[in-house]
């Protein structure tokens, strides 16, 4: 935060999240690159609004060509999961696509907000609108994915400022000019001597600031057996016996990592004889 109190700013490098992601779910080309923009402004939309919180953010294109989503953990761990129209190459970024931030609360109850996604500047344009108008805090975001020519991520970040209510004419003039320079980073995340720190200190040249805290951030599916069994708990006792009905093992794929778990049916019969 600078010390005048007139900005808030975090970065991210977030190149090992994304890479795991993209790899994860097989993307590649345009769908890769908004993708994991999606991955980073979701840690940034989290680690500003709601770094306690599991936030997922979800990108929905135009005229049903598929979603995207960004599941980031308070842990500091993010997966993502892509699902496109059969025949659809690309999340179509136009009119009717539609970015959502949801945010689940330690209640469980779920606290949400959709807006269009607007015409240009892809997700970092989509998440300025959602903060403008969800959440109602003037904020400059970019994000960026930088592929290499075989589609492998190369490396991927960005950062957020938000303005806060102390800040004065001078200051935000100062910052508006120079965010000019920083409303595609592709360069800077390209850059060899690109890591938050670095991208930090370009943001705010000048300005005496504080760092106030700092996170680690990876890629990582939080599945699991007992998540599974207990998924398959919740089924009616006819589903069970259906599932039984063959008597082989069960095999379920997590759509996140794609991990396959084997289910014997010894274990399905316990769970007829819980319920």
């Amino acid at each position: 935060m600078t010390d005048d109190g007139a900005f808030r700013v975090i970065t991210a490098c977030t190149t090992r999240t994304v890479r795991g992601a993209i790899r994860a779910q097989g993307v590649r080309g345009k769908t890769a690159r908004t993708f994991g923009d999606l991955i980073t402004g979701s840690i940034l939309f989290r680690e500003t609004m709601a770094p306690e919180l599991r936030v997922q953010g979800i990108l929905k294109g135009a005229k049903g060509s598929g979603s995207l989503v960004a599941d980031s953990h308070p842990s500091g761990k993010t997966r993502g999961l892509v699902q496109m129209r059969p025949g659809t190459q690309d999340i179509r970024l136009e009119n009717g696509a539609v970015i959502q931030m949801m945010r689940t609360m330690p209640s469980g109850r779920i606290n949400q907000g959709v807006v269009e996604v607007p015409p240009t500047g892809g997700v970092s344009a989509a998440l300025m609108a959602y903060m403008q108008i969800s959440e109602q805090v003037v904020s400059m975001i970019a994000v960026s994915t930088v592929l290499g020519e075989h589609d492998e991520v190369i490396a991927a970040g960005g950062y957020m400022v938000q303005l806060l209510p102390e800040v004065g004419r001078g200051p935000l003039l100062v910052m508006t000019e120079r965010l000019r320079d920083y409303e595609n980073i592709d360069a800077q995340v390209r850059d060899d001597a690109f890591s938050p720190s670095w991208l930090l200190d370009q943001l705010l040249y000048g300005m005496p600031f504080t760092r106030l805290d700092e996170s680690t951030l990876d890629y990582a599916c939080w599945c699991d057996e007992l998540r599974v069994m207990s998924a398959l708990a919740t089924l009616s006792r006819a589903d069970i016996e259906h599932l039984l009905s063959t008597n082989e093992v069960l095999e379920i794929s997590c759509e996140y990592c794609k991990h396959e778990y084997r289910i014997p049916p010894v274990r399905l019969r316990g769970l007829l004889d819980q319920s």
